[in-house]
């Protein structure tokens, strides 16, 4: 073989191997702090949207509209909180797994609270727009229903931090400035 060919070959070799390298450190696990960024950056227009839509809900609770028009506006919030929680899980599970103690546990604990919370808001948006709008009272009765099973269910699904305490984490949560 001649020199070009073999230099051609140790050049392809470095470049190979450094692919390699540059791949396996596509795998590994994000920091704390780059995992906690990634969840507030996805925590933050969800928490804007939840309170937002709990705002509307609530006036429209008190408004004055006809049943029809008070079950068209809830289904349209509650079907927003849904979509808004499932954007919300995706973009935390996309985050991956923080590279600390109990990260696999961790990040399954978000992402199943997310989770939990967007069947909640779907389930009150498909009990809602099943509820017969020609009785007053009855509707009403039911959206009153649909509503305390809903905050039951949202706070059943919370996250539970109380055996996943990580320091390295909860440091990275009040340092980073996506989630300040």
């Amino acid at each position: 073989m001649c020199t070009r060919q073999w230099a051609a070959a140790r050049k392809l070799t470095v470049v190979l191997a450094t692919l390699v390298l540059l791949m396996a450190g596509c795998g590994a696990d994000p920091s704390a702090r780059v995992w906690a960024a990634s969840v507030c950056k996805a925590l933050t227009p969800w928490r804007t949207t939840i309170a937002t839509l709990t705002s509307s809900t609530e006036q429209q609770m008190r408004a004055q509209t006809t049943p029809a028009q008070a079950q068209e506006n809830l289904v349209r919030l509650f079907a927003g909180a849904e979509q808004a929680s499932e954007t919300a899980r995706s973009r935390v599970a996309d985050a991956g797994v923080p590279d600390v103690e109990q990260g696999e546990e961790i990040s399954a604990a978000f992402v199943a609270a997310l989770a939990g919370m967007r069947d909640a808001y779907g389930k009150a948006r498909r009990t809602i727009d099943e509820l017969d709008t020609g009785d007053d009272e009855a509707f009403y009765a039911g959206v009153d229903t649909a509503v305390q099973v809903l905050n039951a269910e949202y706070d059943a699904s919370g996250l539970d931090t109380g055996g996943l305490n990580s320091e390295e984490l909860q440091e990275a949560f009040d340092e980073v400035p996506e989630c300040r």
